[in-house]
């Protein structure tokens, strides 16, 4: 059990609306179970309709007042500011974010939090950067182009990276001088209702972000697709989500970013190091209970070392403690929800019904009796066209499946609706660059796993996504260029 004393309570989650914190006008709220002990962390305020064009109307008042206003070397200031009082609350903020998603304490602390808070310190330094173009035309006339924010963004974000997914769009939609308003996913409140409290004390003037608590398509989630008001929309989530967001949006054709799921194939050449490949393919499975939409879930191996690599992943594998997330040495914690924990467990059988083998796992830990948690399943011995193979899973389960050929493993790896990322192991150098440009995804590896440099473009193909994000693809969407021309 960790020795470290926190001050941190369960709390009830308001709206955010106008610098505020208020409850919805009915009254109405719901409760925010904790999934690694079933038990009620707090209430939450459940949002609609009203309280989203209150929010709108907040943040279309503000696009105009003292955040216009702000030189971009005083905005950058402010948003610096932001990363560095979330570093003041790591702690705080850390266990918050378990307690809400079941999450390893551990992993919260030395992650999820600093990376939200490197968001807006990465921001707050590159927007300082972000030039224009200008264009001489011989001697009739200079075009240049002028650059302001998008307007109101809706902000819709998941639950499985809480405040670390909300901080990578948040911070550059404030680089760019926009307003937001946003929604957390219903089962992980806490964190967003305390980064308010956060943009307030940074200096973020009222209005510029609200935040509506609430449900999807006919609540809160429904209401800021269709708002009339809202000039762009970001959206992480799962391609159903996004579908429906889409349609919502349709009739204002609001501007869109959509980063959603991933099958993501794992790929491993017999020239590999199969010691670092096992070790990274550990972390790229079953890291955050494998809730995270680039997670590995797709594993081929070449057939030389195919069993060799079993062996090993698997032995590996059984050593992973299943445990209370406040445990230092737990690696894997429970799942959000009983209705996902259901989910996950309906593919587990579904391999079963199909005659596949369950090489570990694949059931409740034995004495763990409360809480959604579930062993780290390795399935073999699955079909191509398994629903196992083909659909997001998103949690701690992994095909493995033995390949001959390159073209083959080309071939099945492109062979989903998906295309977020992958991952290639090989040691031949030509190799790796000639079936990295084969691989239909946004974001491909060779050799490593999750390795980010914010500057580079993130996002998918297929029903993965719509559109990039990080470094200038952040910047473009969320503002609009406006090209001037001057006649000599």
């Amino acid at each position: 059990m960790m020795t470290v004393e926190t001050r941190v309570k369960a709390i009830n989650c308001l709206h955010f609306i106008n610098g505020q914190f208020v409850e919805s006008q009915n009254k109405k709220t719901f409760e925010n179970i904790n999934p690694a002990t079933e038990e009620v962390l707090g209430t939450v305020a459940e949002g609609g309709k009203e309280e989203v064009d209150y929010a709108v109307r907040a943040a279309r008042r503000a696009l105009n007042g003292k955040w216009k206003k702000m030189t971009t070397t005083e905005r950058s200031k402010v948003i610096r500011r932001i990363g560095d009082l979330i570093l003041e609350r790591q702690e705080e903020l850390a266990r918050l974010e378990s307690l809400d998603t079941g999450k390893p304490f551990w992993l919260a602390n030395s992650i999820d939090i600093p990376r939200a808070a490197y968001n807006f310190h990465f921001f707050a330094d590159y927007m300082i950067s972000v030039n224009t173009d200008a264009n001489q035309q011989d001697d009739q006339a200079i075009h240049y182009s002028y650059r302001r924010p998008v307007g109101v963004v809706g902000i819709i974000k998941p639950w499985n990276l809480p405040l670390l997914l909300l901080t990578w769009k948040l911070a550059p939609c404030l680089a760019m001088g926009n307003t937001a308003v946003i929604k957390p996913a219903e089962w992980t409140p806490m964190t967003a209702t305390v980064l308010m409290e956060i943009c307030k004390e940074a200096g973020v003037p009222d209005g510029v972000v609200n935040l509506i608590h609430g449900f999807g398509p006919n609540s809160a989630g429904g209401a800021i697709s269709e708002h009339p008001d809202i000039d762009a929309i970001s959206f992480i989530g799962e391609p159903g989500t996004g579908s429906a967001i889409m349609k919502a949006a349709s009739s204002s054709l609001k501007k869109l970013s959509f980063e959603l799921g991933g099958k993501n194939p794992n790929i491993i050449f017999a020239d590999s190091d199969l010691d670092e490949v096992v070790e990274t393919s550990i972390k790229s499975s079953f890291i955050n209970q494998g809730e995270v939409c680039l997670c590995g879930s797709r594993i081929y191996v070449e057939r030389p070392a195919y069993e060799e690599f079993l062996n090993k992943f698997t032995e590996k594998v059984k050593t992973l403690k299943v445990g209370k997330p406040e445990n230092e040495d737990t690696k894997v914690g429970a799942l959000i929800s009983k209705e996902h924990y259901d989910r996950v467990n309906s593919y587990i059988d579904i391999a079963k019904n199909e005659g596949a083998v369950i090489l570990t796992g694949g059931k409740r830990p034995e004495g763990m009796d409360k809480g959604y948690y579930l062993e780290p399943t390795i399935i073999t011995g699955v079909d191509r066209n398994s629903r196992c193979v083909r659909e997001e899973i998103f949690g701690p389960v992994v095909t493995v499946m033995p390949f001959d050929m390159e073209e083959e493993v080309i071939m099945q790896a492109n062979d989903t609706h998906y295309g977020l990322s992958a991952t290639i192991w090989t040691n031949d150098l030509r190799r790796a660059h000639r079936v990295a440009h084969q691989i239909e995804a946004g974001i491909i590896w060779v050799n490593t796993w999750f390795l980010r440099d914010l500057r580079t473009p993130f996002g998918g193909m297929k029903n993965s996504g719509i559109g990039r994000t990080g470094g200038m693809h952040s910047i473009d969407f969320y503002s609009e260029l406006s090209n001037i021309t001057i006649k000599l």
